[in-house]
C-alpha cells in the first residue's frame, strides 16, 4: 500500500479523500433525514387520526408526543448497542424499526396500537440521533469534522421539510387527509407508508458503508481500520499513525478501572457527561419545537388564516434548512464556542422580544391577537430566533456530542445526552399548550428567553472548544477562563 504522502501529493488527490469523507458523512446523515421525516410526518395526519378514532384532545396529544419517549429510549439503547455491535449494524437496526413502524402505523386499527408503533418509530429516531453524529465524528478528518457533523442537522431539517411537503401533496391529491387515496387507504395512512422508502434506502446504505475505524480497532481489526482511514484522510495525515493513536488511547482506557463507565464525582456522572446533557437540554429548553409544532398559533395571532398553515410551516422549515448552511460554512473556521455564544445571545433577544409583543396582545390562549406593529415585531423576532438557532445551536450541539467525549465512553455518553434531549423535547412539547391556556404566550416565551440567557453563561464557563482537536486528544479537554482550548 502506498504511503500517505505519495497518495496525497496532489490537490486532486487530497480532494479525492475529502470527497470520500463527505460521501460517508452524507450516507450516515441519511439517518438524520429519517429522524426529521418520521418525527414530523405525524403533523399532517394528526387531525385525521383524531377524527378516525374519535379521540379527545388529551389522547391525541399523547399519541403525538409518545414517540418522543421512544426517542429517549432509542438514544440510550443505541449508544450502548453501537459499542457492542458496531455503528453500521445499529444503523441497520434503526432502519428496520423505521420500516416496520411505518407499515404498521399505516394499518393501525386503533389509537393505542398507533401509539405503540409511534413508540417503535421513536426508538428508531433515537438510534439515528446517536449513531449518525458518532459515526461522522469518527470517520471525519479533524479539519472537516465540524462541517461534516453539521450534515446531520441539515439532513434533519430536510427530512422535516420533505415530510411536510409529502403530507401536503398526499392530502391535496386525496382532497383531505381523511379522504381515500389509493387501494382503499386514506391519505393519512399513506403519509406513514411513504416513510418505507427512505427507511429502505437508509438500511441499504448502512449495509454498504464501512464500519467506524475506532470500533474496528477496538475489535482488533487493525487492517480494516487502516483501510477506512486511508480512504478519508488527506496527505497531511498518515492512516498508520492514526491507527497507532487509536490503539494507544484504547490501551490507556483499558488501564483505567472504570474504563467504559460514565460514573463520576458530580452527582454520579463524569463532568463531561453533564456538559453533554446540559447542552442537549438547553437546545430544547429554548423552545425551538414550540416554534415548529405550534407555529400556526403565532401566525394566526397576527392575522393569517388557519388554511394558510402550509405556507406558514413551509417558510419556517425552509428558513431552518437555509441557515444550517451558515453553520456548515463557519463551524471549522470560527469554532464551536463563539457560534454557540452568538446563538445564545441572539435567541435571548429574539425570545424576549416575542414575550414583550405578546404582553401587548389581546385575547387568551390560541385566540390571542397582536395588533398593529406588534404583529410585525413578533413575526420578525420569531424568524430571527429560527435563524439564530438554525445557524448555531441546532447543528453545533450534534457536532459537539459526536466529538467532545473521550473515545472509551463516546457512544454511551452520546446516548445519555441524546436521551436527555428527547425527554426535554417531550416536556416542552407537553407543557406549552397548558402554559398557553393559563398565562398566554408571553410567559412561556419569557421562560425560553431565560433559558437562552442561562445557556450563554453555561457555554462561556463550561463548554470546551473542540475545533481542530483530534478525537484521541479529547480526554481531559477543559476550558480556561478566556475560553481557550487547553489540555488538563
Amino acid at each position: 500500500m502506498a504511503d500517505a504522502t505519495s497518495r496525497g501529493s496532489s490537490p486532486a488527490g487530497t480532494g479525492k479523500y475529502k470527497g470520500k469523507a463527505v460521501a460517508l458523512a452524507t450516507a450516515a446523515a441519511v439517518g438524520g433525514f429519517l429522524f426529521g421525516f418520521d418525527s414530523s410526518v405525524i403533523n399532517g395526519a394528526v387531525d385525521a387520526v383524531q377524527g378516525e378514532f374519535d379521540l379527545s384532545g388529551v389522547v391525541t396529544g399523547l399519541v403525538v408526543a409518545v414517540a418522543l419517549l421512544g426517542c429517549a429510549q432509542g438514544a440510550w439503547l443505541g449508544g450502548r448497542l453501537s459499542d457492542r455491535w458496531g455503528r453500521t449494524r445499529v444503523m441497520v437496526l434503526g432502519a428496520v424499526l423505521f420500516f416496520v413502524s411505518s407499515v404498521l402505523s399505516a394499518f393501525a386499527f386503533s389509537a393505542w396500537d398507533l401509539a405503540l408503533w409511534r413508540v417503535v418509530a421513536g426508538i428508531g429516531i433515537g438510534i439515528a440521533s446517536v449513531i449518525a453524529p458518532a459515526y461522522i465524528a469518527e470517520i471525519a478528518p479533524a479539519a472537516m469534522r465540524g462541517r461534516l457533523g453539521s450534515l446531520q442537522q441539515l439532513a434533519i431539517t430536510l427530512g422535516i421539510f420533505a415530510a411536510l411537503l409529502s403530507d401536503q401533496l398526499l392530502a391535496t391529491t386525496a382532497g383531505g387527509a381523511s379522504s381515500e387515496l389509493w387501494f382503499g387507504l386514506e391519505a393519512w395512512r399513506w403519509m406513514f407508508l411513504v416513510c418505507v422508502v427512505p427507511a429502505a434506502v437508509y438500511g441499504i446504505i448502512a449495509m454498504r458503508i464501512p464500519e467506524s475505524p475506532r470500533y474496528l480497532v477496538s475489535q482488533g481489526r487493525r487492517d480494516e481500520a487502516r483501510a477506512v482511514l486511508a480512504d478519508v484522510l488527506g496527505a497531511d495525515e498518515d492512516p498508520e499513525e492514526r491507527v497507532a493513536q487509536i490503539e494507544q488511547t484504547i490501551r490507556t482506557d483499558e488501564a483505567l478501572v472504570n474504563q467504559a463507565s460514565l460514573r463520576g464525582p458530580v452527582l454520579g456522572l463524569l463532568p463531561v457527561v453533564w456538559v453533554g446533557i446540559l447542552l442537549s437540554v438547553f437546545q430544547q429548553f429554548v423552545g425551538i419545537n414550540v416554534i415548529f409544532y405550534y407555529s400556526t398559533t403565532l401566525w394566526q395571532a397576527v392575522g393569517f388564516e388557519e388554511s394558510q398553515s402550509f405556507l406558514i410551516s413551509t417558510i419556517t422549515a425552509v428558513t431552518n434548512v437555509a441557515v444550517t448552511f451558515i453553520a456548515i460554512g463557519l463551524i471549522d473556521k470560527v469554532g464551536r464556542r463563539p457560534l454557540l455564544l452568538i446563538g445564545s445571545a441572539g435567541m435571548t433577544v429574539a425570545l424576549a422580544t416575542m414575550a414583550v409583543a405578546f404582553m401587548n396582545g389581546t385575547g387568551t390562549g390560541e385566540n390571542i391577537r397582536l395588533e398593529g406593529s406588534w404583529g410585525v415585531i413578533a413575526l420578525v423576532a420569531a424568524n430571527a430566533f429560527v435563524v439564530f438557532f438554525g445557524a448555531t445551536w441546532g447543528p453545533l450541539v450534534w457536532v459537539l456530542l459526536g466529538e467532545m467525549f473521550p473515545n472509551r465512553i463516546r457512544a454511551a455518553a452520546l446516548g445519555v445526552a441524546a436521551s436527555a434531549q428527547w425527554v426535554a423535547n417531550f416536556l416542552i412539547t407537553l407543557s406549552f399548550p397548558e402554559m398557553l391556556d393559563r398565562w398566554g404566550a408571553s410567559v412561556p416565551y419569557l421562560m425560553y428567553a431565560a433559558f437562552a440567557l442561562i445557556s450563554f453563561v453555561f457555554v462561556l464557563t463550561k463548554v470546551p472548544e473542540t475545533k481542530g482537536v483530534q478525537l484521541e486528544d479529547m480526554e481531559g479537554l477543559k476550558v480556561e477562563r478566556r475560553g481557550r482550548r487547553a489540555p488538563a
